[in-house]
């Protein structure tokens, strides 16, 4: 620098390096925002089945939770928690597979995640003495979200939470060691607790 001001390398050089800096910044924010989605996409799951299981445990009445019914927009994932406000134990019968929108917990019915949910299929049933059933398979299940879209075997995000355990007394946390692109499955001997 000479006393009349900056020389034209000096500020070519500085906007240069301001450049570089703000494209990396961008590139990991984006990587940023990715993980902070599907982390908080699944922590909100977990919270409205963790608010489920306490609300049958107050009320003293069964609550249903089920996903991707009716399904959702392409992909996305969707789920209802549902109050069984007659008592009958039962989510909804063939005589009447509508579910009514005043029995519903969430506020959206069903609502809807930004990810695809993968799920075995059936309901959660929490009871009054806050066991939780999965229908499919009563003494546990998982529920997770697959983030490899490009299909290379590896999360594109790498979050630190993608899948849920769910046994009769307990909801964990926990990440997947393999996306279904690498031969994983959605099941408590690929989520890994923490």
């Amino acid at each position: 620098m000479n006393d009349r001001g900056f020389t034209l390398i000096e500020a070519l050089t500085v906007v240069t390096i301001i450049s570089i800096l703000a494209v990396a910044l961008a590139y990991t924010y984006s990587g940023w925002m990715g993980k902070y989605r599907v982390e908080s996409t699944i922590k909100t799951i977990h919270a409205d089945l963790l608010d489920a299981r306490q609300r049958a445990l107050m009320r003293d009445r069964e609550y249903f939770a089920d996903f991707n019914q009716p399904p959702p927009p392409a992909n996305k994932g969707s789920y209802r928690i549902i109050e069984d406000s007659n008592n009958n134990g039962v989510l909804y019968s063939p005589a009447a597979p509508t579910i009514e929108v005043g029995n519903n917990v969430l506020r959206s019915f069903p609502k809807v995640v930004d990810y695809p949910i993968t799920w075995a299929a059936g309901s959660i049933s929490f009871d009054e003495k806050g066991i939780i059933q999965p229908s499919v398979t009563p003494l546990g299940a998982t529920l997770c979200i697959f983030t490899d879209f490009d299909g290379d075997g590896t999360s594109d995000f790498d979050p630190d939470y993608d899948c849920i355990v769910i046994s009769p007394m307990r909801l964990q946390l926990g990440k997947l060691t393999l996306q279904n692109t690498a031969g994983g499955t959605c099941s408590a001997a690929n989520c890994v607790t923490k």
